[in-house]
Formats: C-alpha cells, structure tokens, sequence
C-alpha cells in the first residue's frame, strides 16, 4: 500500500470540490492596519483585510505591544513548561484574577486557546457528572462538538437558537438527571445572536447548567466589554463562561470562569490543561493589558459598531446577498465552494481586497460565503470601494443576486 497515494486521492477530492485551503502568505504591519502585506504569484502587493478576528486591532495597539516586549524582557520567551510541572508564571495568576472579576466570577482559568478551553472543560465536566446528558445547539463550534465527544455523554443536538425544540428535549429527560446546556452567544458564521434570558430560564426551570462561549463577543459587547451576557444582565445566571484573548483582544489563549469548586475542578483534572505547557508570560501580560484597556476605553468599540453600521446600510442598497444579523459579523452568501474561491481570488488580485472563501465543513455544502469583519481602522471610503467590488465582482461571475 502506497499511504501517501491514499492522501493524495483525498487531497485530490477537495480540490474537486473547490474545497482545498490556499492560504495566502500575508504580512500584517504594525502602523499599517488594515494594510498587510500579500506575497503573491507576482511580487509584494498590499492589500486591505477584511475576515480578520482583531476585531478591534487590539494586536497593534502600543500599551499591548509595550506590555508584551517588558514581559519577554523580564521573564524570556517561554513559561517554562506546564502549569503543573514549572511554568505558572505570576502573570497567569494575575490574569486569571482580572477574568474572574470581568465576568463577575469566583474564579478563572486559562488555556492556550479556545479550542482548548472548550475540549477541556466540556469533557471533564461530562464526566463527572454521573448519566450526564448534554445539550448542544447545533451550529455550536467544533470544540464544543469535540469536547462532548471526549467526554462519552449522551449528546441531545437542539436545532439553532430553537427554544421549543431545547425545552422538548429537556422534558424528555429524567428531571433528575445532570444535564448541561452548550451554546455560544454570537454565533461566528451567521453573525446570530443567542436568546440567551430565554435559554438560562429553561435551564433554571429544568435544573440545567448553562456553559456559554463567549469568544466572538468578548471585548465588543456589554459594560466593560464582558461579552452579551453581561450586556444583557445575565451573566450571573449563566454558570460557565468561555471566551479567548485571540479575537478583540488581539493576543492568544482562551479560559473560563466559574465557580471555585468547579474551575478547581477543571484545574486538578483536564487533561487538556494539565499536559499543555502553558501560556508564555509575554502573552499572558499583553492579554492582561488589552483586557484592562477595553474594560475603560469604549473609543475603538464605538468606531467599530459605526463602521459596522455603515457596511450593512452599503450593502442593503446594492445587489450582494447578505445576511443581516444583530452582532458585528456580516456574512456574504455565494453558495458555491469554487465560486466562493474565485471571487476571494478576484477580489485579492484584480481589487487588493484580502477576504477567505469559507466552505465546508465551517458551514454546510450550500452556504459557502465570506466572513466580512469591518474594524475602527477601516475608513468609510474603504468600505464603499469594497461593496463596489463585490458588485463588480458578482457581475463578473455572473453570481445570484440578492432578493
């Protein structure tokens, strides 16, 4: 048996599909945002981004770099090793202070990224919950997905943001059962927000945990930027919260925050956090930094959701599919993986606009699109001349136009 003959099969597959991920080989510029740098097929041409999660260009910003360069000064480049072993650094412990505090919680704890807090946790938690059931939305995010796997509960998957559907399954169920109820607050694809009140009702009514990922939604919305939750007044009814440093706040790592007795839990047992050498110091205080100056500042937030406003109004003039939703993403539906792949190429080429096809599995077959995220660095003309070329570009391709 030839094995790599059997990848290459594959590969060939999703090349078939228009499935197979190019990435572009960009350098971002401090200073320049939202300039990069794009090493293409003919030399050296800037381009201006589009699908970044620096929501806010909290990477750039000069007191999270200054914070970074004084940590690695100090403490060097690595934490050592695992939290366990030789790498709790003071600025972890710093750090899990000020998320427990933003999110009105006993206790936090960090991770080297979302994905992982998710896997983690989720898995842990299911198992030691004796018969523990869990409740997923559906369009919930693969590491919630994985971290229900790993810990080899039953899983009840309730259609998207369906509150008939979660309150059928959680009657369905012996009241006295362990359940937990995984759902995020906006959702990264279609820009959707959670209800989230309703949701933490059905949980307290059926004596459910609510483990809520905040990720897309930390820095952005709610006092202080502590995520929709918070936003709404909720988040001391929701038991779990989960969310990273790597999409507003411009940095790396995901964590969670809880109570004592259940982040301490986590702490003495995930495997996903035990046998990972943990966060560099360095990030840790560049996380801390852009984390406290959001929780004062709302200038960047309040340019973002102006731009924010001003794209949706453009393109609810033009011709362009779009889903209009409540939170900052704005999906652009083609529907075609190859097509999708082609206007994200013509953009790039022909406009020097920079934007990733998003296909399946991110989303199903059917539903390819971009993932437009504006940010306070883009100007209003930048966002006029990128509707402008996506009409071109959709006349061009002779693509579906909007209803």
């Amino acid at each position: 048996m030839t094995y790599d003959h059997i990848f290459s099969q594959h590969l060939q597959s999703l090349k078939a599909e228009g499935r197979y991920r190019i990435f572009a080989d960009l350098e971002r510029l401090v200073g320049e945002a939202p300039y990069a740098l794009w090493h293409g097929p003919e030399g050296e041409k800037k381009v201006i981004v589009w699908c970044s999660n620096d929501y806010l260009g909290m990477s750039q910003h000069p007191e999270v770099i200054e914070a970074m360069t004084k940590a690695v000064e100090r403490h060097g480049t690595g934490s050592g090793g695992t939290r366990n072993i030789s790498g709790t650094a003071h600025s972890h412990v710093v750090l899990e202070e000020e998320i427990a505090d933003l999110h009105g919680k006993e206790k936090g704890l960090i991770f080297t990224s979302g994905y992982n807090a998710n896997e983690a946790t989720i898995s842990v938690l299911a198992q030691a919950l004796p018969n523990c059931v869990v409740l997923s939305d559906e369009k919930n995010h693969a590491s919630i997905i994985q971290g229900i796997r790993s810990g080899k509960c039953e899983r009840r998957i309730f259609r998207h943001n369906d509150l008939a559907d979660l309150r059928e399954n959680l009657k369905s169920l012996d009241p006295k059962r362990p359940k937990i109820i995984a759902f995020i607050s906006v959702y990264s694809m279609d820009g959707d927000i959670a209800p989230i009140k309703e949701i933490i009702e059905l949980a307290e009514e059926f004596n459910a945990i609510t483990y809520l990922d905040e990720v897309h939604a930390v820095g952005l919305y709610g006092p202080q930027g502590a995520g929709v939750a918070a936003q709404y007044g909720l988040q001391d009814r929701i038991h779990i919260i989960q969310a990273n440093f790597a999409k507003a706040y411009g940095v790396i790592g995901g964590y969670i925050t809880g109570s004592a007795p259940l982040v301490d839990y986590v702490r003495s047992v995930a495997s996903g956090f035990i046998f990972t050498t943990s966060l560099p110091p360095g990030v840790a205080a560049a996380a801390h930094k852009s984390i406290s100056i959001l929780r004062k500042d709302t200038v960047l937030r309040d340019q973002l959701w102006r731009n924010v406003e001003l794209l949706k109004a453009r393109l609810e003039k033009g011709t362009v599919p779009f889903q209009r939703a409540n939170s900052h993403i704005v999906p652009v539906i083609v529907g075609n993986a190859l097509q999708c792949y082609n206007v994200c190429d013509m953009l790039r080429r022909d406009y020097h606009i920079y934007v990733q096809p998003i296909n399946y599995p991110t989303v199903p077959r059917g539903q390819e699109r971009l993932r437009l995220t504006v940010t306070p660095a883009h100007t209003p003309e930048m966002i006029h001349n990128l509707v402008d070329a996506l009409e071109d570009v959709w006349s061009r391709l002779n693509l579906c136009l909007a209803a």
